[in-house]
């Protein structure tokens, strides 16, 4: 029988039903490692205990976990938990990892229990988003850092793609939420990059409707597109 969904949550329309081509889209954006970069120049989390909202199927983890001192990855969906434990299961010379079902709403650990949380693409999309920023914090420890990435839908060529497929998503009232809220932006200029056509179409077509990734595809050549980042982050 399969897991109950928890309250509150929403389902993914990629990495749900496309846990694999996913995977690819993890491995073909930001190639330079720009994000982490970013992010390790704000706080730093060698040595740290680090959550990873929304981890998917912990794609992220073991890089947290090559300096940490211990990671914990939360996500909703049983099939994704199931798959980042089998991520992080064998891995040697890391910090530990734990992988928990849970939501970003209530977050499944102690009060003041992590110096470093990270959500990428996941919960975090502004308005709307209130009570998972109360667990953060509830969860962050003092002069501990949280991060959020999303896209910025203002620029880049996959802004554009996203303006077109997510008309009812406000870029300007997503900026003014955050910053509203105390938050710091670091703007990013990254890459979806990947190895064939064929490749970036199918990534193209689990983040927008049929129709936008006709159209966009249609008048876009090559193997890689252009994206701007938000890269969020307080101090708690």
């Amino acid at each position: 029988m399969p897991a109950a969904r928890l309250p509150g949550v929403i389902p993914s329309p990629n990495i749900w039903n496309h846990p694999g081509l996913y995977e690819l889209e993890n491995r073909s954006v930001d190639p330079e490692g720009r994000i982490e970069a970013a992010m390790r120049e704000v706080a730093d989390w060698s040595g740290r205990d680090v959550l990873d909202v929304g981890c998917g199927s912990g794609f992220h983890l073991p890089m947290f976990a090559a300096t940490a001192r211990s990671v914990v990855g939360v996500e909703p969906h049983p099939p994704l938990v199931a798959l980042a434990h089998r991520r992080t299961a064998r891995l040697a010379g890391t910090a530990p990892v734990t992988v928990l079902q849970g939501t970003a709403q209530r977050l499944p650990l102690a009060d003041g229990s992590v110096d470093v949380a990270h959500a990428r693409w996941a919960y975090f999309f502004g308005p709307g988003c209130e009570p998972g920023l109360a667990e953060l914090d509830r969860v962050v420890r003092r002069g501990g850092t949280a991060f959020v990435v999303d896209n910025d839908a203002t620029r880049s060529t996959f802004g554009r793609w996203f303006r077109l497929g997510y008309p009812q998503v406000d870029p300007v009232a997503v900026e003014r939420f955050w910053s509203g809220r105390g938050w710091n932006r670091v703007p990013l200029d990254v890459e979806w990059r990947f190895g064939t056509r064929a490749e970036l179409e199918q990534v193209a077509r689990i983040e927008l409707d049929p129709r936008t990734a006709d159209a966009v595809l249609a008048e876009h050549e090559g193997t890689s597109v252009d994206y701007a980042v938000n890269l969020w982050w307080r101090r708690f």
